[in-house]
């Protein structure tokens, strides 16, 4: 029996193309600190990597100060990503052998485009990826996974429904790939685990990058 492969791969970045813990941990610290509320230990945080991060600090620090935390999140995230967040090992060429394949594939992610595009170039992704989508710098705006996946698809000529595959490692990138009618492949390195990946309806589970092109039918 002939398989194909999917028409488009869509990949989250935090936690499937990039070990970002330590960059998202301390920056949301600094966060917090920077608007008066407590600090939290990285395991405790690590919770919060992947959704938008306004949620975070709704939840840590309190609406009133969401927004000024994710500025001031900011403020140290931009520059201290750069040194602070490393490629997940194996994935680069992971990514290659969908690129060598002829699929299309794009980088559909939750953190701001503006921060993405720097890091996708220190990690060793440039060049590889044609189309990356993600929110706006606007801290007010906390875009739904869901959203940023059809615009992914659409950059990529496809619609929801589409023989398509997000791969990510939390259960918002599962519910958002079912939400545009579409697999996902869940990664066991990033913050999610096997539990949470299956229970939002991961289509495959895969524990390491080297397992990916065949959970992708390459």
């Amino acid at each position: 029996m002939i398989v194909n492969p999917p028409a488009a791969v869509l990949f989250d970045f935090d936690g499937v193309l990039a070990d970002s813990r330590l960059a998202i941990t301390r920056s949301l610290n600094h966060g917090l600190a920077a608007v008066g509320a407590d600090e939290r230990p990285a395991a405790e945080l690590e919770h919060w990597i992947g959704p938008p991060l306004l949620h975070a600090f709704r939840a840590l620090a309190g609406p009133e100060r969401a927004e000024a935390g994710v500025a001031a999140y900011r403020e140290r995230y931009r520059s201290a990503s750069l040194s602070e967040t490393v490629a997940v090992p194996g994935m680069v060429a992971a990514v290659a052998r969908v690129a060598g394949a002829g699929v299309p594939f794009a980088v559909a992610t939750s953190k701001p485009r503006a921060l993405v595009l720097p890091l996708l170039d220190a990690l060793g992704y440039a060049g590889l990826f044609g189309v990356v989508e993600g929110p706006s710098l606007e801290p007010a705006l906390a875009e739904d996974k869901s959203v940023t996946v059809a615009r992914a698809l659409a950059a990529l000529g496809l619609s929801p429904g589409a023989d398509a595959v997000l791969v990510g490692d939390r259960s918002h990138d599962a519910a958002a790939a079912r939400a545009n009618a579409i697999a996902c492949v869940g990664v066991l390195w990033g913050i999610g685990d096997e539990e949470e990946l299956r229970a939002a309806g991961a289509t495959r589970l895969v524990r390491t990058p080297a397992e990916l092109p065949a959970a992708l039918r390459l």
